[in-house]
């Protein structure tokens, strides 16, 4: 988590971990790409309660 999110808007907590979703169909795909494989998505989120931070493509390039 970047520096500039200091705490969780719901539990108020400041401790966050990254991870994203293990399963080959959990991708972000381009609208008008039909070749494409599209991209995984980084997840920022509180330790605590699970609060999502952010969200993030993980190979935006592929777009």
């Amino acid at each position: 988590m970047d520096q500039t999110q200091t705490a969780c808007k719901a539990c108020g907590r400041t401790e966050f971990v990254k991870g994203r979703l293990n399963n080959g169909y959990a991708r972000v795909m381009p609208i008008n790409k039909a070749f494409s494989f599209g991209s995984g998505v980084i997840y920022t989120f509180c330790k605590r309660c699970g609060e999502i931070a952010s969200m993030k493509i993980e190979n935006p390039e592929k777009f």
